[in-house]
């Protein structure tokens, strides 16, 4: 294993939940953005293989979203995690970059909005630090 593949396994072992969650929604983006590519160029085989990652990890967040701690924000949020697991389906068995596009700018701004809040915790946090 090369350092860089080291040092990354290190991070994300040691991450906070909150930031394994953000590291998803990295993943799920790049995921997206990748598959349209591969339709672009022809290469519909390793589109469907990263958008199928996409969508289970989407998939998860969904299935684990606490629903009861905020009833419409939770509620929204699944429905937005519908919307875009049914788009990206519709890219994989279409081979429809258009569609994976869709779903990627759904998912963009919560993603987006995850990581920024994530962020305004941990500084809040390491500004409350002795």
């Amino acid at each position: 294993m090369n350092a860089a593949n080291a040092y990354v396994r290190t991070r994300n072992e040691t991450a906070s939940k909150e930031r394994l969650m953000v590291l998803l929604f990295e993943r799920a983006l790049a995921h997206m953005r990748t598959g349209a590519v591969a339709f672009d160029e022809g290469r519909p085989i390793d589109a469907t293989l990263v958008l199928s990652k996409a969508n289970d990890i989407v998939t998860e967040l969904s299935a684990t979203l606490d629903v009861s701690r905020d009833p419409e924000l939770g509620q929204n949020l699944k429905a937005l995690y519908l919307f875009v697991c049914t788009r990206l389906l519709r890219a994989m068995t279409a081979k429809d970059a258009v569609a994976a596009r869709e779903a990627e700018r759904v998912f963009a701004p919560i993603a987006d909005a995850f990581g920024q809040a994530v962020a305004a915790l941990t500084n809040s946090a390491a500004g409350r630090a002795p």
